[in-house]
C-alpha cells in the first residue's frame, strides 16, 4: 500500500531547493506544468528511477533550505525521482537530523552523550532550554554525540536558509550556546558556516598532532588545509606516484605485507579486502570511504579531514586504483559541516589540477570522488547500512553473504574502509611495507589514532604505535586523580578498572584482557561521574539508534533500558532480578542480532557489572 499526500503542494522555495539539485522538471510527470505532449506519453520514468540515490541529497536540500520537510516538498521530490511516497517518508523519518513536522529555522543540537554527560550536559541543556523558551525561534534538541568530545560539552546550531549556516559552541556554556543559536552566522570564535575546531592550529593542539615524528598526524595543524601546494610541499602525492609506478597488484601486495587491518573496530585485513574486490569479474567496482564516525567518544576522522583533507583524497585515489574502481563515495557525517567544507574544497582543487578526473596525473586512470552526507544515524556506520543510505533507502543493514566485495554498493563489488584505514596507505607506500610493519607489534602493525576524552587534563587525538599500554596513553593525556573507570571502544566497547592500565593497546591485547580496542575511543571517568546514570545513557543511545529491522535488537535495547531505569530509580523489586534479566537479554542480542549494533549493545553494561561492580 502506498502513502499519498493528497493535494499537498510544495512552496516555491521548496521547489527551488529540489530543482537546484535535480535541475528543472522536463514534464508534468515530474512536476512541471502540464502540456499537451504529456497527455500522449509518459517520459523520464526510467531515467528518474536510476537517480533514486539522489533521494538523501534531495532531503538534505529541502531540510537545509527550509529547516524541515513538508508533505508537499516530499511529494514533489518523490515525483522527480519516481520514488513511492511511503518509501520516501520511511527514509526521511529514519534520520535524526531531518524533521517532517514544522519547526523553527534554527535548531540547537546539544550533545548529551558520554563525554558531554560527564562534563555537565544535563545542566547545560536545562540552562539553554530555560533561556530559549517558547517563542524564541529556536528549537533545542538533545543530541547524540556530535564528535566534539575533546571539547565537551558541545552544542551545534544550524540555521536553515540559502546557504545553511552553522555555528559551534565547545566547550559550551549557556551564554555561548544561546549566542550561537541566536546568530549562527556570527557566533563567537568562528566564521559563518564553520564547525568543529575554530582554527586548524587548535585541532593540532588537541592531543599531539602536528609533530614531525608522527606518521599520520604530522601535517595536522602545520599544513594549510586549503592549499594543495602546501600539501605537496610536505610530501603530498608522493604515495600516488609510487602507486602508479608499482601498479594495482603492487599496491595490494604492499598493503598486505604491511599487515594493515581496518581501524574501525573489525580489524579485517585491508589487503585481503582489496584483493577480493579487484578480482571480481563484475563491473563497475566502487570504493566507499566511511567517514560516518558516530561512535560516542570518536572524533579522529574529523580531525584528519579538517586538518589534512588532501591526504584522504590521495589515499582514496590509491585505493580506487588498486581495486579497479573509477568512482569513490565519501560518506560524511551530517554533524561535520567544517569537514564537509574542507573536503569539498580539497576534491575541487584536486579535480582542477588533474589529480582527479578522466586522466589522473596523466596516467590514463580515471577516478573521481562524490561526497554523500549522512543525516544522523549511528547504524549507517555499518557498511551495508551505509550502502543502503547512499542508494536512497533506509539505512538498515543487509544480511551477509553476499559480502560487499561481491555485491556491495548498487549491487557491485565494493571496497569499504574508514578514514583512518585509508590514510595509513600513504606511509605504507612512502616508507615501504617492511618499515611500516616494524611499527607496532607482530599482529597489530603500524600506528593507531586514539580519541581520549573525559576526566583527563589534555583531551584530544593521540597517535601511538600499537603495543603502547593504556597507562602510557593516559599519562600523555594527564589522567586525573581518583580514576573510577576507563571505557575502551565507546558505547559499543567495555569498561576496565584503574588497576588494569597495563593492558597493551593492540587488537589481540585488549581481546585477551576481555576488552575491545574498537575504533580507538578512550573515555576516562573519575569518581564524580555517576556510573549508573552513564550506563543508562548508553542504553538510551542504543534504543534510539537501533534501526528496528530485527527483533532481538529492536526489543532487546528497549528491555535493557527499562531494566536499567528500574535499577537507577530503585522502582524494581530488587536489582538482582533485573541484572539477571539484563544478562538474558544481552545474550539474545549478542547471539541473534543482524549487525554489530545489537551484538555489542550489552557490552558496556556487562563489563560495568562484572568488572566494576556498578550496582553493588
Amino acid at each position: 500500500m502506498d502513502l499519498r499526500f493528497g493535494d499537498s503542494k510544495p512552496t516555491d522555495e521548496e521547489r527551488a531547493a529540489v530543482d537546484a539539485l535535480l535541475g528543472p522538471p522536463e514534464s508534468s510527470w515530474e512536476g512541471a506544468d502540464r502540456s499537451d505532449a504529456d497527455l500522449r506519453w509518459a517520459r523520464g520514468g526510467r531515467a528518474a528511477r536510476e537517480r533514486r540515490d539522489l533521494l538523501l541529497p534531495g532531503l538534505h536540500a529541502v531540510n537545509d533550505r527550509i529547516g524541515w520537510i513538508s508533505e508537499g516538498a516530499l511529494d514533489y521530490l518523490c515525483r522527480r525521482l519516481t520514488v513511492p511516497p511511503a518509501e520516501a517518508y520511511g527514509v526521511a523519518t529514519f534520520y535524526a537530523m531531518f524533521s517532517v513536522k514544522p519547526r523553527p529555522a534554527t535548531v540547537l543540537h546539544v550533545c548529551t552523550d558520554l563525554a558531554c554527560a560527564a562534563a555537565g550536559a544535563s545542566e547545560l541543556c536545562a540552562g539553554v532550554e530555560a533561556r530559549l523558551g517558547l517563542g524564541s525561534g529556536v528549537s533545542v534538541e538533545r543530541s547524540p554525540c556530535l564528535g566534539l568530545c575533546e571539547r565537551a560539552p558541545a552544542a551545534l546550531a544550524v540555521k536553515a536558509g540559502d546557504p545553511v549556516r552553522t555555528a559551534v559552541s565547545a566547550p559550551a556554556t549557556v551564554e555561548r550556546a544561546v549566542l550561537a543559536a541566536s546568530a549562527p552566522d556570527s557566533a563567537p570564535e568562528e566564521p559563518a558556516a564553520a564547525l568543529a575546531v575554530p582554527q586548524v592550529a587548535q585541532a593540532g593542539q588537541a592531543g599531539q598532532a602536528g609533530r614531525e615524528e608522527l606518521v599520520l598526524l604530522s601535517r595536522v595543524g602545520v599544513v594549510d588545509p586549503a592549499s594543495l601546494d602546501d600539501y605537496r610541499a610536505h610530501g603530498g602525492y608522493t604515495a600516488l606516484r609510487q602507486a602508479f609506478a608499482i601498479g594495482p597488484a603492487g599496491v595490494i601486495r604492499e598493503v598486505t605485507d604491511a599487515g594493515l587491518v581496518g581501524r574501525g573496530g573489525a580489524a579485517f585485513p585491508t589487503g585481503r579486502k582489496w584483493q577480493a574486490t579487484a578480482s571480481q569479474p563484475d563491473h563497475p567496482h566502487y570504493l566507499v570511504c566511511n567517514a560516518d564516525e558516530s561512535e560516542p567518544g570518536t572524533f579522529k576522522d574529523r580531525v584528519v579531514m579538517e586538518g589534512d583533507p588532501y591526504s584522504l583524497v590521495e589515499s582514496m585515489t590509491i585505493a580506487g586504483y588498486a581495486v579497479g574502481a573509477h568512482k569513490g563515495y565519501l560518506y560524511l557525517r551530517g554533524e561535520y559541516p567544517r569537514a564537509l567544507e574542507r573536503m569539498e574544497h580539497a576534491i575541487g582543487q584536486a579535480r582542477a589540477r588533474g589529480l582527479l578526473g578522466d586522466d589522473v596525473l596523466g596516467q590514463g586512470y580515471a577516478f573521481d570522488i562524490e561526497i554523500r552526507r549522512g543525516a544522523g544515524a549511528y547504524i549507517c556506520g555499518e557498511e551495508t547500512a551505509l550502502f543502503n543510505s547512499i542508494e536512497g533507502y533506509r539505512g538498515e543493514p543487509r544480511s551477509k553473504p553476499p559480502f560487499p566485495v561481491e555485491k556491495g554498493l548498487f549491487g557491485k563489488p565494493t571496497a569499504e574502509n574508514n578514514v583512518e584505514t585509508l590514510v595509513n596507505v600513504l606511509p605504507i607506500l612512502t616508507m615501504g611495507s617492511q618499515a611500516y610493519a616494524a611499527i607496532g607489534t607482530e599482529k597489530s602493525t603500524g600506528p593507531k589514532l586514539f580519541c581520549v576524552s573525559g576526566s583527563v587534563d589534555r583531551p584530544g587525538i593521540y597517535e601511538l604505535p600499537f603495543g603502547a599500554t593504556l597507562g602510557e596513553l593516559l599519562d600523555l593525556a594527564g589522567v586525573r586523580k581518583r580514576l573510577r573507570a576507563v571505557l575502551l571502544g565507546g558505547a559499543a566497547g567495555g569498561f576496565v578498572r584503574p588497576d588494569e592500565l597495563d593492558i597493551p593497546l593492540t587488537f589481540e591485547g585488549t581481546r585477551e584482557a576481555g576488552a575491545t580496542l574498537g575504533s580507538g575511543v578512550v573515555l576516562a571517568f573519575d569518581d564524580t561521574v555517576p556510573l549508573p546514570r552513564l550506563l543508562l545513557r548508553i542504553a538510551e543511545f542504543f534504543r534510539d539508534e537501533s534501526c528496528g529491522q530485527c527483533v532481538p535488537c529492536r526489543v532487546g535495547t528497549v528491555r535493557q533500558e527499562e531494566a536499567l531505569h528500574r535499577i537507577v530509580e530503585r522502582t524494581g523489586a530488587n536489582a538482582a532480578s533485573d541484572i539477571a534479566l539484563l544478562r538474558e537479554v544481552g545474550r539474545a542480542m549478542k547471539d541473534a542480532s543482524i549487525c554489530g549494533l545489537g551484538q555489542t549493545a550489552w557490552n558496556a553494561v556487562e563489563s560495568a557489572i562484572d568488572r566494576l561492580g556498578a550496582y553493588e
